[in-house]
């Protein structure tokens, strides 16, 4: 097929289009597109510099707005334009049967298309019918084996959710024996201590759940809190077994502080993001487990941030 415009013939396509009406680059490139009816569009490379030798021989000229270049037709252009005016009636002509050789062209690349794929349909029905019986045996097979599947991860599915629950009510249990047990901190004006234990104990709870233990305080064997030396029979009692002592994080375990309990907070909430970021990262964290460390995170930010209000209360 021959090309769309002949020698010279864009060009002065592009000043009639500008004798229409000021347009800018992008304008003139939709306009032929429009003009072809969708069957050609000259790219920004063929246009962009045209108009700039149009203007550079003062035959249009341009202003901006809005960042982008409108062309328009000078006294010049519109002269040449008017000379022009035959081969202008020729191009409209020449468009025209440009339009109609794509238009049969691409009627012509369809229907092979077409006919290539009617021909590949009919090979795949020969196969398939040859290959039906088989075919058939394979896809109940492997109906058979989807069924049992599907029953196998709906068991799991329930099991994991009845796991859930029982971790939840243990957590929310020991949640509440650790806000007794710091409120009673508070009551004897030794609210540091009482919030470093309380942390200490969540931070075990939450790493059973990562790893997939179960902290013994988890079952209630006994208060989440080591009773301290006056509770626990007096001078010289130790306040904490040994079991119990290894299970709670060194962070956790009673020192001296700055002087500073703000401060003091701040550095024993870091280390127990720090304890809980380890325990995810060295075991992993499956979406069941994230579902239940929200749920007791949030438990515990609710008992912490309402007793450290009940401690500014006092």
């Amino acid at each position: 097929m021959p090309p769309v415009f002949a020698h010279g013939r864009l060009r002065l396509y592009l000043l009639k289009l500008l004798d229409e009406a000021p347009r800018h680059g992008y304008e003139v490139i939709r306009l032929l597109e429009e003009r072809f009816q969708g069957l050609y569009a000259p790219s920004a490379g063929t246009v962009y510099p045209r108009l700039a030798k149009l203007e550079a021989e003062g035959l249009v000229t341009h202003a901006s707005e809005g960042g982008r270049k409108v062309y328009s037709i000078t006294d010049a252009g519109r002269a040449e334009l008017a000379a022009r005016g035959a081969e202008l009636d020729d191009l409209e002509r020449e468009i025209r049967e440009s339009v109609s050789e794509l238009a049969a062209e691409i009627r012509e690349d369809v229907r092979g298309a077409a006919g290539r794929v009617r021909s590949e349909m009919r090979a795949a029905a020969g196969r398939t019918r040859q290959a039906e019986g088989s075919a058939f045996a394979d896809a109940k097979e492997e109906l058979r084996r989807a069924q049992q599947e599907w029953k196998e991860q709906a068991r799991q599915a329930r099991a994991e959710a009845q796991n859930a629950r029982r971790q939840a009510k243990e957590f929310q249990r020991i949640a509440q024996q650790v806000q007794e047990q710091v409120q009673d901190r508070f009551s004897r004006g030794e609210w540091p201590k009482g919030v470093w234990e309380g942390l200490s104990d969540i931070t075990a709870q939450l790493g059973g759940l990562v790893t997939g233990t179960t902290h013994p305080k988890a079952s209630g064997a006994g208060s989440p809190f080591p009773p301290d030396r006056e509770t626990a029979g007096g001078p010289g009692t130790p306040g904490t077994s040994g079991a119990e002592s290894a299970e709670a994080p060194e962070w956790a375990r009673p020192s001296k502080g700055s002087g500073d309990p703000a401060r003091d907070l701040d550095r024993l909430l870091d280390r127990f993001r720090d304890e809980i970021r380890d325990a995810a990262r060295d075991h992993g964290v499956n979406e069941e487990q994230l579902s239940e460390a929200r749920r007791h995170l949030s438990t515990a930010a609710v008992h912490l941030t309402g007793l450290l209000r009940l401690r500014h209360g006092d």
